[in-house]
């Protein structure tokens, strides 16, 4: 049977997505290069043409889920009928990376051997979610529900800190550790933002069942 040529940007994506399958199906340890291989059905020269290694197609991974992310924070920030605590309470309480589908690859991440990935993943969150928040601070500060001079400077540090210590993997604390962390976390939004008490309670409600 002939082999099907497909365009570099689809044949790409097939393993990307393909991998991706198998590293949920059989787990990332146990997926190697040859069984991505096998299940394209392509040559090995196919492959390293793409992607150099295992690790290489996880970063491409995480890229998407970060990308996917941003574009739902941007069309959040951008929506002309929402006002800023509105947007916020829907990026805080719906935008997570360990949440979901991304969860397993969170796990992944969490791997001794991807400790390099897990922090250029960390800091490639921060710096393109925190822009997407500071213009709804920004927006805040004109409807007067926020107090920030420094929106992106503030916002990136209060995202390093909750992203770091609410990470899911890093950190062995209980459920209500990470309750109580995350209340932490509301607080100084709430203060740091200059917004009004209880503004931020979104992120700690119905939450007696989980973290």
């Amino acid at each position: 049977m002939a082999r099907i040529t497909k365009a570099p940007e689809e044949r790409r994506q097939e393993i990307v997505e393909t991998a991706e399958r198998l590293f949920r199906e059989v787990g990332y340890g146990n997926c190697s290069v040859e069984r991505i291989i096998r299940e394209i059905g392509v040559a090995k020269g196919t492959f390293y043409y793409y992607f150099k290694s295992k690790e290489e197609i996880l970063g491409a991974i995480v890229e998407r889920t970060i990308g996917d992310i941003e574009k739902t924070a941007q069309a959040i920030a951008d929506a002309p009928d929402r006002d800023a605590l509105a947007k916020m309470a829907l990026l805080l309480s719906g935008i997570r990376v360990s949440d979901g589908d991304g969860r397993e690859v969170t796990e992944i991440l969490h791997l001794p051997e991807n400790r390099e990935l897990h922090e250029a993943t960390n800091v490639a969150t921060v710096l393109r979610l925190a822009p997407v928040f500071a213009r709804i601070v920004e927006q805040g500060n004109r409807e007067g529900v926020f107090t920030a001079p420094r929106p992106l400077e503030t916002m990136q540090i209060i995202l390093t800190g909750a992203h770091f210590l609410l990470d899911g993997g890093l950190f062995d604390f209980t459920d209500d550790e990470k309750r109580a962390r995350l209340a932490a976390t509301r607080d100084i939004l709430e203060r740091s933002l200059g917004a009004a008490p209880g503004a931020f309670d979104f992120m700690t409600a119905d939450r007696s069942q989980g973290v």
